[in-house]
């Protein structure tokens, strides 16, 4: 027996689109989550239509190349419940683009819209991580904090599409200023930004222990970059390694508060900050376990690293393409 949302599943390859500020990159994906091709361009919000114009050219590419059926886009920002229009995506500069029925009338194919965090959780729960799992908060640590939730097998987007932004919720009332107009959002405190700002700060106050840190850039607390925070955390700075255990801390802190409304039988960690491993992931399951409620008697969720990386959001637009409306996976 199938439970399914109405719809059609489509049969044959699919091409998934994962758009950023400065990059589209592009697959063709088979029914098993495989990437067949792949494409990078670089794009520029500056431009008016510049992204849906880089986005057309790459769909038209692969299809010359594959026979496929559909298109899915994922995109950082605020997806209508349609699945058709992006509302706000600050880094792409679009603001109520309707950005499905441009790329169908650019390409001639179905296009489905999706927030890329969303795309990268379906992903990660029918090829990845999270495979076998129903109930699935995904916490992808980049820059910021996005988040996606798979409840009882079906993608939650909530009554207007824009559930899951997750690192918005305020952990600390009246703290840090987010980008987003209020104070004390999780990804303030958790995020790549943040694990970048207490590195800086904690170089600052303690230039020999963070000698090799600074010895990465330009000897300056200013000159540290992300990149330079992991190497020097794997080599033993102990600044990078306290920046790390904070911005681990916070991660735990902040999903224990989703586990108390949710109860969600796993976290997947994804983003560019969660391939520092078992350096973020350690102090977060400690925090999680600290701040879980009733932790002595409840089954705690599991808190594991997503398995599919970069290729998350290309494959998990181009299944959200292939099944149209169907959000639940049939049973066998």
């Amino acid at each position: 027996m199938s439970t399914e949302v109405p719809g059609v599943v489509r049969s044959g390859l699919t091409v998934g689109v994962d758009v950023g500020g400065t990059k589209v990159a592009a697959g063709v994906v088979d029914e098993h989550g495989k990437v067949l091709a792949h494409l990078r361009r670089a794009t520029t919000a500056s431009q008016p239509g510049a992204a849906e114009q880089v986005i057309a050219e790459v769909v038209l590419e692969l299809a010359a190349r594959h026979d496929v059926v559909a298109v899915g886009v994922g995109a950082a920002g605020l997806v209508d419940e349609t699945r058709s229009v992006v509302r706000f995506a600050p880094n792409l500069n679009w603001r109520e683009q309707p950005v499905r029925a441009l790329l169908e009338q650019a390409t001639g194919l179905p296009v489905v819209v999706e927030n890329d965090a969303n795309a990268a959780a379906w992903a990660e729960y029918r090829f990845g991580a999270a495979q076998g799992r129903t109930d699935v908060v995904m916490v992808t640590v980049g820059t910021g904090i996005g988040g996606a939730l798979i409840l009882d097998g079906r993608l939650y987007r909530g009554r207007f599409g824009l559930a899951s932004e997750l690192g918005h919720v305020v952990l600390v009332p009246d703290g840090r200023a987010c980008g987003c107009g209020r104070r004390g959002c999780w990804e303030q405190y958790a995020s790549g930004n943040a694990l970048l700002r207490e590195a800086r700060t904690g170089a600052a106050e303690d230039r020999e222990g963070a000698a090799f840190l600074l010895s990465l850039g330009d000897t300056s607390p200013e000159g540290v970059a992300g990149p330079h925070v992991t190497q020097a955390a794997l080599a033993g700075d102990s600044v990078a390694l306290a920046a790390f255990e904070r911005a681990g801390y916070w991660l735990g802190r902040g999903m224990a508060e989703m586990a108390a409304l949710l109860d969600p039988e796993c976290f997947v960690i994804g983003g560019g900050v969660s391939e520092a491993g078992h350096l973020l992931l350690d102090p977060a399951r400690a925090a999680f376990a600290d701040h879980l409620m009733a932790a002595d008697y409840r089954p705690s969720a599991e808190i594991i690293l997503a398995a599919l990386g970069n290729e998350a959001g290309v494959v998990g637009a181009a299944e959200l393409a292939r099944t149209g409306a169907v959000e639940r996976v049939p049973e066998r």
